[in-house]
């Protein structure tokens, strides 16, 4: 009966101890994402994910409207238009959303054997904001595309 007790205490325990953790992370992640923030720490955000660097704004496609009706799924169709040959290809592509509470959306990595970047995804947008995308060459190269991007009222709630 005295096992039971101890092993229950342990239990308890750790199951305190990781939900401390857990808060403890949720709260840092909030932090990073107070109102205002994003915008003001993407240049480094960018950095952090791609690298630092000039970006230059060609080389990528999104054809998409300037207002979404629905921020709970905004199609994001990107297409790199540079070569994927072995000494020069794109090696990442990373996206951005200003005033998301995580403005860091996602990254996709490729080869030269990948062909041509040609990503399509769905994404939530909490409001209207600048939508980034930045690609790296395996140079080292930089190539950008924003857009300011409208959401109908109710953002992600749609």
């Amino acid at each position: 009966m005295e096992n039971k007790d101890i092993l229950a205490m342990n239990r308890r325990g750790f199951f305190r101890s990781v939900g401390a953790a857990g808060i403890a992370v949720a709260v840092g992640s909030t932090m990073a994402a107070l109102p205002g923030t994003a915008s003001a720490n993407i240049d480094a955000l960018i950095a952090e994910q791609v690298g630092p660097g000039t970006i230059t704004m060609d080389k990528i496609t999104l054809d998409i409207p300037d207002k979404a009706e629905n921020g709970a799924m905004v199609r994001i169709p990107i297409v790199v238009n540079h070569p994927m040959e072995p000494n020069n290809y794109i090696e990442k592509v990373a996206v951005f959303v200003d005033e998301n509470p995580k403005p860091f959306v996602a990254s996709y990595n490729f080869i030269p054997e990948s062909g041509q970047v040609n990503i399509e995804f769905r994404l939530k947008m909490a409001k209207t904001s600048m939508l980034r995308v930045v690609a790296k060459s395996n140079t080292g190269s930089l190539f950008g595309f924003s857009k300011k991007i409208e959401v109908a009222e109710g953002g992600c709630a749609g």
